[in-house]
This record gives structure tokens, C-alpha cells and sequence, in this order.
């Protein structure tokens, strides 16, 4: 099997609030197309721009190669090989980053394609499912008043999630309404579902501190990444100075990230994105890096059906799956785009079963809001 075309997907909304923190307004998919018909299926999350120019611009030299070049006449089915090619083929603009992102959302595909070729699942690939389901969080950006938030809860409720995460929007700046938004949150809640805040890298952790300090009786679930990502010291002073579990991790690529996170700064939860840490192939060995230890891994997920397909395979593959992220946000792109949308029963999501990835993607969506 060779592959002959690698096709980018850029897909966006009609408008756009560059002012908000959300990833569901555009998004970036991959088809990776081989000489037996067989597509894999991908997704970067990533600036959808960028990640199209690098797959589909002329090489410059040997270590500044357009991916798409270095995929065209590969066999598929050698990931790892195909793995380091294309990270050191990009090392002149790459090692981390978009480049990282976008070698993801090729890695997924290639999974796809291998599971479809041997008809087995991702899951099954990865080591075989603990489970045949897991429980998701509603996940959505953090409104600017408690009233806003009171509604965003009462959907969750009303939608038979057992969790809520909000993050970013208005956070860090102001720490009595960051109170008030958390209440307000845990008001609606109720005590026996769980609640998570993104505190959007906006806290010190002197603030940090502070703002749990002041919700300690609310009982977070997690506090999620409240310092900037390579801020690895200030993760382990806040890490070791709070009672409450510390999650980060969504912004990092390849393996030495969370290596640092898990080593060094002490946290208690890790937040890979299938989708921008290097694919499965980074997410495998962040899976290995855990084991043994107190950390829990739990995939970021804010984007299409093709990374919760992803997140639901990596995770019901682990020693000791918990939850999932799952967007609730109002975008066509979050669970518009496959044939078979998920559906929540229970409070879970099933583990696609399937060969490869197990979904296929809706067309007549894809063209609608697909850009050239």
C-alpha cells in the first residue's frame, strides 16, 4: 500500500470572535488518500492556515520539507518511521508547535488507515479497550456573568453530564468575580457533580492560590492550567502549596513536556491533545510515562467528532480511564460533522467500534464549510 495524495481540510464558521478563546469556530482535517482506497481520517488542532501551508508547500531544503511531499509514495502502514520522517523533516520550522500539531492530525490518520486495513479499531491498536464507554465533561468557555453561567449549568444538568468545566473568558483578572463565577456554577451543580475551571493561563500563582483559597468549600474537581505552559517551576510551587488537583498540558507536543510536567512541576492530572502532542504515537508513550504513578491522564478535546473519536480511543485504552472532554459549545463543527454524531447516554460516550477510527465524515457539511 502507498499513499498518493495527502488532501487539507480547512473548515470555519461564518463569523469569527478572534476576542474568544474558542476552538470550535474553525478546524483543521486531513485525508490521507493510498493506492487502495483506503482514506485515514486526522485532525490538528491548530491555526488551520498554517497547518494546510506546511503539508502543502514546496520543500526548501532537507530539513525544511512540505509534509505532503515527504508522505506522497510512503507506505501507511510504517507509522514510527513515518513519524520521525516527518518530524525531522520539519525540524528547520518545526520540533514543537504547529508542526507538531500538524504531524498529529497525519499520525491519527495513519492509525485510521491501519486500523481499516486490518479492520480492528484504534482502541484495539493501542492495546486493547478497559472500557466500552466513558463519562464526558460539558466543557465551554467561561461567560462574563453569573446569571450567563447559571444557564450554561442548567444544560449541562439538563443534558445528563455528570461534570462541568468553564474556562478562560474573563477569568484571572478579577478575583471577586472569579468567586462569584465559580459559585454561581456550583449553585446550579449541585454537590454531587463535578466541576472543573481552565483558569486560562491568566493567574500567578501567588493569584492562584489566592482564588482557591478563597472556593476551597465549592470542592473543584481540577484547576486547569492557571499559569502559562512552560511555566514548569511555578506549576510545581503551586502543585505542591494546594490541596487541589492541578491539571496542564493541552498546549504541549512530544514526550519531554510531560515528562517535565509529571517529573518536575508535580501535577495530578495531564491534558495531552490527541490532536496537537504528536497523535497517538506521542500519546502512547505519555500513556507509558504515567503508569505506575499517581497522575491521571485525561484528554483536552475542544474541537470536532474527529478528535473526541480520537480522545475516546486513547483514553478507553488506558490503564485507568476516568473521563473526556466534550464540548457543548454552539458550533456546527463540534458534533455536526460526522455521519453518526455521538450521542450521550448516561452521562458517557461509547468508544467507537469500528475499524480505525470507526466514523465517517459528513460531506455535504464538510463542503459547506470548507474554505480554499
Amino acid at each position: 500500500m502507498r499513499i498518493t495524495r495527502v488532501e487539507s481540510i480547512v473548515l470555519r464558521v461564518a463569523q469569527v470572535d478572534t476576542g474568544r478563546a474558542d476552538g470550535t469556530q474553525d478546524a483543521f482535517l486531513v485525508r490521507i488518500h493510498t493506492d487502495e482506497g483506503i482514506v485515514g481520517i486526522g485532525e490538528a488542532d491548530t491555526s488551520p492556515y498554517v497547518a494546510r501551508t506546511m503539508i502543502e508547500m514546496p520543500s526548501s531544503h532537507a530539513i525544511a520539507r512540505g509534509l505532503g511531499e515527504l508522505l506522497v509514495g510512503e507506505n501507511p502502514l510504517d507509522i514510527e518511521r513515518i513519524w520521525q520522517l516527518l518530524f525531522h523533516g520539519s525540524d528547520h520550522y518545526g520540533r514543537g508547535g504547529a508542526a507538531l500539531h500538524t504531524i498529529s492530525a497525519i499520525d491519527i490518520a495513519l492509525w485510521d488507515i491501519v486500523g481499516k486495513a486490518s479492520g480492528r479499531s484504534v482502541v484495539e491498536l493501542l492495546g486493547g479497550a478497559r472500557v466500552a464507554g466513558l463519562p464526558v465533561y460539558a466543557s465551554e468557555v467561561m461567560p462574563e456573568s453569573a446569571d450567563e453561567v447559571r444557564v450554561i449549568a442548567e444544560s449541562a444538568v439538563a443534558g445528563g453530564y455528570f461534570a462541568l468545566k468553564l474556562g478562560w473568558g474573563p477569568l484571572g483578572s478579577d478575583l471577586d468575580r472569579d468567586e462569584e463565577l465559580v459559585r454561581a456554577a456550583r449553585e446550579v451543580l449541585g454537590p454531587t457533580r463535578s466541576l472543573m475551571i481552565d483558569g486560562g493561563r491568566a493567574y500567578t500563582v501567588k493569584h492562584a492560590l489566592e482564588f482557591l483559597r478563597r472556593v476551597e468549600d465549592v470542592g473543584l474537581y481540577w484547576f486547569e492550567e492557571p499559569l502559562e505552559p512552560d511555566d514548569y517551576a511555578g506549576y510545581r510551587r503551586l502543585s505542591d502549596r494546594t490541596g487541589v488537583r492541578i491539571a496542564a498540558g493541552e498546549a504541549d507536543s512530544g514526550i519531554a513536556a510531560f515528562r517535565m510536567l509529571v517529573e518536575h512541576s508535580h501535577v495530578d492530572v495531564l491534558q495531552p491533545d490527541v490532536a496537537r502532542c504528536g497523535g497517538f504515537s506521542v500519546a502512547r508513550q505519555i500513556a507509558d510515562l504515567v503508569r505506575g504513578r499517581s497522575v491521571e491522564v485525561v484528554p483536552h478535546c475542544f474541537s470536532t467528532g474527529v478528535l473526541v473519536a480520537a480522545s475516546l480511543h486513547f483514553a478507553a485504552a488506558l490503564d485507568r480511564p476516568t473521563l473526556s472532554e466534550f464540548s457543548v459549545a454552539d458550533s456546527p463543527l463540534v458534533n455536526g460533522l460526522l455521519t453518526e454524531p455521538f450521542v450521550l447516554t448516561d452521562g458517557q460516550l461509547a468508544v467507537p467500534t469500528g475499524p480505525g477510527l470507526g466514523i465517517e465524515l459528513a460531506e455535504d457539511v464538510v463542503e459547506r464549510m470548507r474554505v480554499s
